[in-house]
């Protein structure tokens, strides 16, 4: 039994007007939607607006399935969830609205595309606070000089600093971990999440790397200190950190 899935792009492109290139976006993105790539094959654009037609092998149609009909659910795992938004968000941008339908012609999953409502952002907010990260960039000829952080997967963009600053700071390039001072500006969408838009950095200081029982080493060489009869100090140190959570 052959299983198909149509995505239509409705309104204004057909297979005539689409881009080859913007195709090739469209089909790379409804590939990651449907999942189990090898078992899932592009057989082309029909027209009727612009529709993206894939066939599933049978082996892989139950998956597929219960994939669809948990993004519909509004659940789904993590991929199948970022291509769906992707997709809508590439609907938006085409000034489109879009469908995923099955063999029968049923609606599958709706996209909302260009009628989606704009999201509610507050803001700007601005207060003083500090970043940590390792200086992985700094550089530009102007006045203000942008600064880049990773701290961990994340990365700090739209950090700047003065031109006195960023020679201070530019030794640190790929160095320790820095603790950088400054002004925010923020924003917090409808959804609760804050956002930072700029980051005004006016000093900075480096953070010692070194390793929590090598810091507790020395805590202890410490005369009239009572950390040499704590028995287990990095547990009591993560203790009073985390308040009781980490002391059982």
């Amino acid at each position: 039994m052959i299983m198909e899935y149509r995505f239509t792009i409705a309104d204004s492109f057909t297979p005539e007007t689409l881009p080859m290139e913007r195709l090739g976006d469209y089909v790379v993105v409804f590939a990651k939607l449907l999942g189990e790539q090898p078992n899932v094959h592009f057989r082309g654009i029909e027209a009727g607006s612009a529709v993206l037609v894939a066939i599933v092998d049978p082996p892989a149609q139950p998956k597929v399935r219960e994939r669809m009909i948990a993004i519909r659910d509004g659940g789904g795992p993590s991929d199948a969830r970022k291509a769906y938004v992707d997709l809508d968000e590439m609907l938006r941008n085409d000034n489109e609205t879009g469908a995923l339908s099955d063999e029968a012609g049923g609606v599958v999953i709706p996209f909302q595309g260009r009628n989606r409502p704009e999201p509610l952002v507050y803001g700007p907010f601005r207060e003083d606070g500090t970043i940590d990260g390792q200086l992985i960039r700094i550089g530009g000829r102007d006045e203000i000089v942008p600064v880049h952080l990773r701290d961990g997967a994340v990365i700090h963009t739209g950090l700047n600093c003065t031109p006195e600053i960023a020679r201070r700071i530019a030794p640190h390039l790929l160095g320790p971990t820095l603790r950088v001072h400054g002004t925010g500006t923020w924003f917090r969408t409808g959804a609760g999440v804050w956002e930072l838009r700029s980051f005004r950095i006016s000093d900075f200081e480096v953070l010692d790397d070194a390793p929590l029982l090598e810091v507790v080493g020395k805590i202890r060489e410490v005369k009239e200190s009572d950390w040499s009869t704590v028995p287990n100090p990095v547990r009591t140190l993560l203790a009073e950190r985390h308040g009781d959570e980490g002391a059982h």
